[in-house]
């Protein structure tokens, strides 16, 4: 149990502090999944250091996968305690060792497609090419079958409709980010059809929820490289994708 004389966060304080943001906090609220241990006397939310472990672990196991829905099960049969969080703090540093060695494979990868790019000449969309052909290559992401599902939907589908897929990405990546900026809420009508229209296109290649999911997490994951072979900044890449994972969540 926390001291009483700890600090103590306000709603404001431990979004400015963590990064999560204040909408995103109230969610976990309204759900039941964090909510603050501490109310002042005119019922202002306080967050303690345990609240704070709370919403680290659930950071957590959010990135590796655990959907929304589950992770106060997982909370819930883990109790919560140090060796709980030792274990956590395992799981996730296993995982990010994968992904480093990954991420390592891929900036290989990206870099000899980048050099054929410029050697040849090629338009814009085959920046959308190179990463989303690497990243179907992530074996920790995707299992054999779901590598085999994305290869024979990109087939099915053939190029033309591919590129136009691609293109169309492009211009859900650029409304996005027109939202990010004008500081349009993830919740709010435009922001719900956003991510619709987000997981339909992605739908076209990924026809089952482990694929989906799986895309989803490595995107998550590991958005500041993916970023690095496309025409936005990792920062804009980031910031789409906490609005894409709000807008979800509220929905």
């Amino acid at each position: 149990m926390d001291h009483p004389d700890e600090h103590c966060w306000s709603i404001g304080e431990l979004a400015a502090a963590t990064g999560v943001t204040v909408r995103a906090l109230h969610h976990y609220d309204s759900i039941g999944l964090l909510q603050a241990s501490v109310r002042t006397p005119a019922g202002h939310r306080r967050y303690t250091g345990q609240d704070l472990r709370r919403l680290y672990s659930i950071r957590t196991l959010r990135s590796l996968g655990v959907p929304l829905g589950g992770i106060a099960a997982v909370l819930d049969q883990s109790g919560g305690g140090p060796e709980s969080m030792r274990q956590l703090l395992q799981r996730q540093l296993d995982a990010l060792g994968g992904q480093a060695r990954q991420l390592e494979q891929l900036q290989r990868t990206i870099r000899e497609l980048l050099d054929r790019i410029n050697h040849d000449g090629d338009a814009a969309p085959a920046y959308f090419v190179t990463v989303l052909e690497s990243m179907s290559m992530f074996e920790n992401y995707f299992t054999e079958d779901q590598r085999r599902e994305l290869a024979q939907r990109r087939t099915q589908l053939g190029r033309q409709a591919t590129e136009e897929a691609r293109t169309e990405w492009a211009g859900l990546v650029e409304e996005g980010l027109r939202q990010v900026d004008a500081g349009i809420p993830a919740n709010s009508p435009e922001g719900r059809d956003l991510v619709r229209r987000w997981d339909e296109l992605g739908s076209r290649f990924h026809s089952s929820e482990g694929t989906k999911e799986a895309a989803r997490a490595m995107w998550n994951e590991n958005t500041a490289e993916l970023s690095k072979a496309l025409p936005w900044t990792a920062q804009q890449m980031q910031a789409l994708v906490a609005h894409l994972q709000e807008a979800r969540s509220a929905g």
